[in-house]
Protein backbone atom coordinates (compact mmCIF):
# COMPACT_ATOMS: atom_id res chain seq x y z
CA UNK A 1 0.00 0.00 0.00
CA UNK A 2 3.39 2.26 1.27
CA UNK A 3 4.70 2.12 -2.04
CA UNK A 4 1.23 2.62 -4.43
CA UNK A 5 0.68 5.77 -1.57
CA UNK A 6 3.83 7.09 -3.33
CA UNK A 7 3.24 6.52 -6.44
CA UNK A 8 -0.30 8.33 -6.35
CA UNK A 9 1.49 11.40 -4.22
CA UNK A 10 4.17 11.75 -7.00
CA UNK A 11 2.35 11.54 -9.53
CA UNK A 12 -0.71 13.49 -8.43
CA UNK A 13 1.92 15.88 -7.35
CA UNK A 14 3.45 16.98 -10.55
CA UNK A 15 -0.61 17.15 -12.01
CA UNK A 16 -1.34 19.10 -9.29
CA UNK A 17 1.44 21.92 -9.45
CA UNK A 18 1.01 21.85 -13.31
CA UNK A 19 -2.55 22.52 -12.84
CA UNK A 20 -1.75 25.32 -10.39
CA UNK A 21 0.87 26.65 -12.45
CA UNK A 22 -1.64 27.13 -15.45
CA UNK A 23 -4.22 28.28 -13.51
CA UNK A 24 -2.23 31.11 -11.59
CA UNK A 25 -0.75 31.78 -15.14
CA UNK A 26 -3.80 32.70 -16.60
CA UNK A 27 -5.30 34.74 -13.48
CA UNK A 28 -2.08 37.04 -13.38
CA UNK A 29 -1.95 37.73 -17.05
CA UNK A 30 -5.89 38.95 -17.35
CA UNK A 31 -6.75 35.57 -19.13
CA UNK A 32 -9.39 33.84 -15.91
CA UNK A 33 -11.98 33.35 -19.03
CA UNK A 34 -10.22 30.09 -19.53
CA UNK A 35 -9.51 29.02 -16.39
CA UNK A 36 -12.27 26.59 -17.41
CA UNK A 37 -10.88 25.58 -20.54
CA UNK A 38 -8.23 24.13 -18.13
CA UNK A 39 -10.56 21.73 -16.10
CA UNK A 40 -11.89 20.59 -19.21
CA UNK A 41 -8.59 19.69 -20.25
CA UNK A 42 -8.52 17.42 -16.45
CA UNK A 43 -11.32 15.96 -16.88
CA UNK A 44 -10.85 14.55 -19.94
CA UNK A 45 -6.93 14.01 -19.22
CA UNK A 46 -8.63 11.92 -16.03
CA UNK A 47 -11.24 10.15 -17.88
CA UNK A 48 -8.97 8.88 -20.68
CA UNK A 49 -6.18 7.78 -17.44
CA UNK A 50 -9.11 5.50 -15.69
CA UNK A 51 -9.77 4.16 -18.85
CA UNK A 52 -6.31 3.27 -19.86
CA UNK A 53 -6.16 1.61 -16.55
CA UNK A 54 -9.27 -0.73 -16.36
CA UNK A 55 -8.04 -1.39 -20.53
CA UNK A 56 -4.86 -2.58 -18.81
CA UNK A 57 -7.08 -4.80 -16.15
CA UNK A 58 -9.35 -6.42 -18.88
CA UNK A 59 -6.84 -7.49 -21.29
CA UNK A 60 -5.07 -9.18 -18.30
CA UNK A 61 -8.00 -10.66 -17.42
CA UNK A 62 -8.85 -11.89 -20.97
CA UNK A 63 -4.83 -13.60 -21.62
CA UNK A 64 -4.49 -17.08 -21.30
CA UNK A 65 -2.63 -18.59 -17.64
CA UNK A 66 0.65 -18.93 -20.19
CA UNK A 67 0.31 -15.33 -22.08
CA UNK A 68 -0.48 -13.17 -18.60
CA UNK A 69 2.76 -13.81 -16.52
CA UNK A 70 4.55 -12.27 -20.10
CA UNK A 71 1.97 -9.53 -20.11
CA UNK A 72 2.62 -8.84 -16.67
CA UNK A 73 6.90 -9.19 -17.09
CA UNK A 74 6.67 -6.90 -20.15
CA UNK A 75 4.22 -3.89 -18.97
CA UNK A 76 6.54 -4.31 -15.50
CA UNK A 77 9.03 -3.71 -17.20
CA UNK A 78 7.79 -0.82 -18.96
CA UNK A 79 6.61 0.62 -16.15
CA UNK A 80 10.20 0.69 -14.58
CA UNK A 81 11.77 2.48 -17.37
CA UNK A 82 8.69 5.45 -16.87
CA UNK A 83 9.24 5.64 -13.30
CA UNK A 84 13.04 5.52 -13.79
CA UNK A 85 12.81 8.23 -16.79
CA UNK A 86 10.55 10.00 -14.66
CA UNK A 87 12.18 10.43 -11.52
CA UNK A 88 15.28 11.71 -13.46
CA UNK A 89 13.70 14.34 -15.92
CA UNK A 90 12.27 16.09 -12.56
CA UNK A 91 15.34 16.16 -11.38
CA UNK A 92 16.84 17.57 -14.24
CA UNK A 93 13.86 19.93 -15.71
CA UNK A 94 12.38 21.16 -12.73
CA UNK A 95 13.16 24.37 -13.24
CA UNK A 96 12.14 24.74 -16.90
CA UNK A 97 8.56 23.60 -16.10
CA UNK A 98 7.19 26.47 -15.55
CA UNK A 99 8.87 28.63 -18.27
CA UNK A 100 7.50 25.64 -20.84
CA UNK A 101 4.30 25.69 -19.81
CA UNK A 102 3.92 29.63 -20.05
CA UNK A 103 5.03 29.42 -23.11
CA UNK A 104 2.44 26.70 -24.12
CA UNK A 105 -0.16 28.78 -22.37
CA UNK A 106 1.29 31.77 -24.39
CA UNK A 107 1.14 29.98 -28.17
CA UNK A 108 -2.68 28.47 -27.13
CA UNK A 109 -4.29 31.54 -26.27
CA UNK A 110 -3.28 33.23 -29.39
CA UNK A 111 -5.11 30.50 -31.13
CA UNK A 112 -8.36 29.54 -28.80
CA UNK A 113 -9.34 29.02 -25.15
CA UNK A 114 -10.06 25.53 -26.35
CA UNK A 115 -6.48 25.29 -27.51
CA UNK A 116 -5.62 25.85 -23.82
CA UNK A 117 -8.02 22.96 -23.08
CA UNK A 118 -5.64 20.87 -25.44
CA UNK A 119 -2.66 22.18 -23.02
CA UNK A 120 -3.88 21.38 -19.76
CA UNK A 121 -5.41 17.72 -21.12
CA UNK A 122 -1.40 16.70 -22.69
CA UNK A 123 0.07 17.93 -19.99
CA UNK A 124 -1.91 16.01 -17.59
CA UNK A 125 -2.42 12.86 -19.73
CA UNK A 126 1.22 12.43 -19.29
CA UNK A 127 1.13 12.05 -15.27
CA UNK A 128 -2.29 10.38 -15.30
CA UNK A 129 -0.94 7.55 -18.02
CA UNK A 130 2.18 7.39 -15.76
CA UNK A 131 -0.05 6.78 -12.89
CA UNK A 132 -2.52 3.78 -14.49
CA UNK A 133 0.67 2.01 -15.72
CA UNK A 134 2.56 2.45 -11.84
CA UNK A 135 -0.76 1.62 -10.38
CA UNK A 136 -1.11 -1.35 -12.33
CA UNK A 137 2.20 -2.89 -11.92
CA UNK A 138 2.45 -2.12 -8.59
CA UNK A 139 -0.74 -3.74 -7.70
CA UNK A 140 0.30 -6.15 -9.78
CA UNK A 141 4.16 -7.12 -7.66
CA UNK A 142 1.40 -6.84 -4.71
CA UNK A 143 -0.64 -9.72 -5.35
CA UNK A 144 -3.88 -7.74 -4.19
CA UNK A 145 -5.81 -5.24 -4.93
CA UNK A 146 -7.40 -3.42 -2.34
CA UNK A 147 -4.30 -2.12 -0.11
CA UNK A 148 -2.56 -1.02 -3.18
CA UNK A 149 -5.67 0.87 -4.34
CA UNK A 150 -6.86 2.59 -1.13
CA UNK A 151 -3.18 3.63 -0.86
CA UNK A 152 -2.74 4.91 -4.86
CA UNK A 153 -6.34 6.69 -4.52
CA UNK A 154 -4.48 8.58 -0.66
CA UNK A 155 -1.97 9.20 -2.24
CA UNK A 156 -3.83 10.82 -4.89
CA UNK A 157 -5.97 12.81 -2.37
CA UNK A 158 -2.66 13.93 -0.25
CA UNK A 159 -1.45 15.78 -3.76
CA UNK A 160 -4.50 17.08 -4.63
CA UNK A 161 -4.52 19.07 -0.91
CA UNK A 162 -1.05 20.02 -0.99
CA UNK A 163 -1.56 21.75 -4.84
CA UNK A 164 -4.40 23.59 -3.34
CA UNK A 165 -2.31 24.66 -0.01
CA UNK A 166 0.61 25.75 -2.67
CA UNK A 167 -1.67 27.95 -4.74
CA UNK A 168 -3.48 29.54 -1.73
CA UNK A 169 -0.23 30.06 -0.68
CA UNK A 170 -1.07 28.87 2.78
CA UNK A 171 2.27 27.12 2.95
CA UNK A 172 5.44 27.16 1.35
CA UNK A 173 6.27 23.64 0.95
CA UNK A 174 9.89 22.66 -0.07
CA UNK A 175 9.11 21.32 -3.15
CA UNK A 176 12.29 20.70 -4.39
CA UNK A 177 13.93 18.45 -1.03
CA UNK A 178 9.53 16.48 -1.28
CA UNK A 179 10.73 15.32 -4.81
CA UNK A 180 14.28 14.18 -3.86
CA UNK A 181 12.85 12.20 -0.97
CA UNK A 182 10.08 10.81 -3.21
CA UNK A 183 12.43 10.37 -5.83
CA UNK A 184 14.39 8.28 -4.34
CA UNK A 185 11.78 6.41 -2.57
CA UNK A 186 10.37 5.46 -6.12
CA UNK A 187 13.56 3.89 -7.55
CA UNK A 188 13.11 1.79 -4.49
CA UNK A 189 9.77 0.92 -5.88
CA UNK A 190 10.71 0.27 -9.42
CA UNK A 191 13.50 -2.21 -7.92
CA UNK A 192 10.37 -4.34 -6.92
CA UNK A 193 8.32 -3.78 -9.79
CA UNK A 194 11.70 -5.21 -11.89
CA UNK A 195 12.12 -7.79 -9.02
CA UNK A 196 8.44 -8.59 -10.11
CA UNK A 197 8.62 -8.61 -13.84
CA UNK A 198 11.87 -10.87 -13.22
CA UNK A 199 9.93 -13.11 -11.10
CA UNK A 200 6.92 -13.77 -13.69
CA UNK A 201 9.48 -14.57 -16.96
CA UNK A 202 10.95 -17.15 -14.82
CA UNK A 203 7.69 -18.64 -14.44
CA UNK A 204 7.19 -19.08 -17.93
CA UNK A 205 11.01 -19.97 -19.07
CA UNK A 206 11.85 -17.01 -20.48
CA UNK A 207 15.00 -16.58 -17.78
CA UNK A 208 16.53 -19.38 -15.96
CA UNK A 209 17.06 -19.74 -12.23
CA UNK A 210 13.72 -20.23 -10.84
CA UNK A 211 15.05 -23.17 -8.36
CA UNK A 212 17.63 -21.42 -7.85
CA UNK A 213 16.60 -19.82 -4.43
CA UNK A 214 18.55 -16.81 -2.36
CA UNK A 215 16.53 -16.89 0.23
CA UNK A 216 13.02 -18.26 1.85
CA UNK A 217 12.09 -16.67 5.36
CA UNK A 218 8.57 -17.94 5.13
CA UNK A 219 8.76 -19.53 7.70
CA UNK A 220 9.96 -16.68 9.81
CA UNK A 221 7.75 -13.94 8.49
CA UNK A 222 4.77 -15.84 6.70
CA UNK A 223 3.55 -14.27 3.64
CA UNK A 224 0.36 -12.84 5.30
CA UNK A 225 2.07 -11.97 8.39
CA UNK A 226 2.50 -8.17 9.04
CA UNK A 227 6.43 -7.66 8.45
CA UNK A 228 6.15 -9.40 5.48
CA UNK A 229 3.19 -7.11 4.01
CA UNK A 230 5.06 -4.25 5.32
CA UNK A 231 8.01 -5.09 3.14
CA UNK A 232 6.33 -5.93 0.17
CA UNK A 233 4.01 -2.93 0.42
CA UNK A 234 7.23 -0.85 -0.09
CA UNK A 235 9.39 -2.58 -1.45
CA UNK A 236 7.69 -5.05 -3.91
CA UNK A 237 9.89 -7.41 -2.14
CA UNK A 238 8.58 -11.48 -1.05
CA UNK A 239 10.02 -14.07 1.49
CA UNK A 240 10.96 -16.22 -0.85
CA UNK A 241 13.32 -15.11 -3.68
CA UNK A 242 15.26 -16.41 -6.56
CA UNK A 243 18.98 -15.30 -6.85
CA UNK A 244 18.46 -13.89 -10.06
CA UNK A 245 15.41 -11.75 -8.52
CA UNK A 246 17.86 -10.39 -5.73
CA UNK A 247 20.98 -9.55 -8.05
CA UNK A 248 17.61 -7.69 -10.04
CA UNK A 249 16.92 -5.84 -7.36
CA UNK A 250 20.26 -4.39 -6.14
CA UNK A 251 21.94 -3.80 -9.83
CA UNK A 252 19.10 -1.60 -10.60
CA UNK A 253 18.98 0.13 -7.36
CA UNK A 254 21.72 0.50 -5.93
CA UNK A 255 23.67 1.89 -9.10
CA UNK A 256 20.55 3.70 -9.85
CA UNK A 257 20.49 5.64 -7.00
CA UNK A 258 23.65 6.72 -6.52
CA UNK A 259 23.85 8.38 -10.39
CA UNK A 260 20.12 9.94 -8.84
CA UNK A 261 21.73 11.06 -5.65
CA UNK A 262 24.89 12.18 -7.33
CA UNK A 263 22.60 14.43 -9.90
CA UNK A 264 20.71 16.49 -7.26
CA UNK A 265 23.95 17.27 -5.02
CA UNK A 266 25.22 18.97 -8.78
CA UNK A 267 22.08 21.25 -8.55
CA UNK A 268 24.05 22.50 -5.23
CA UNK A 269 21.52 24.78 -3.18
CA UNK A 270 18.54 24.03 -5.92
CA UNK A 271 16.57 21.25 -3.75
CA UNK A 272 17.24 23.54 -0.93
CA UNK A 273 15.55 26.85 -2.83
CA UNK A 274 11.89 27.37 -3.71
CA UNK A 275 11.40 25.58 -7.32
CA UNK A 276 10.36 27.56 -9.95
CA UNK A 277 7.27 25.55 -10.35
CA UNK A 278 6.32 26.09 -6.36
CA UNK A 279 7.16 30.37 -7.40
CA UNK A 280 4.83 30.49 -10.23
CA UNK A 281 1.79 29.20 -8.36
CA UNK A 282 2.93 31.21 -5.07
CA UNK A 283 3.30 34.19 -6.64
CA UNK A 284 -0.41 34.41 -8.18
Amino acid sequence: MLSNYLIGLREGLEAALIVAILVAYLVRTGNAHAVSRVWQGVAAAVGVSIVLGVVLVLIEDSLEETVEPAFAGVMSLIAVGLITWMVFWMASRAKGISAHLHGEVDRALATSTVAVAIVAFVAVLREGAETALFLWAGINAAGSTAGPLFGAVLGLLTAVALGVIVYKGAVRLNLGRLFTWTGAALIIVAGGVLRYAVHEFQEIGWLPGEDNIAFDVSGTFPADGIPATLVRGFFNLVPTMTWLEVVAWFAYVVPTLIVFIVMIRRRGAAPATKPAAQEAVVSN
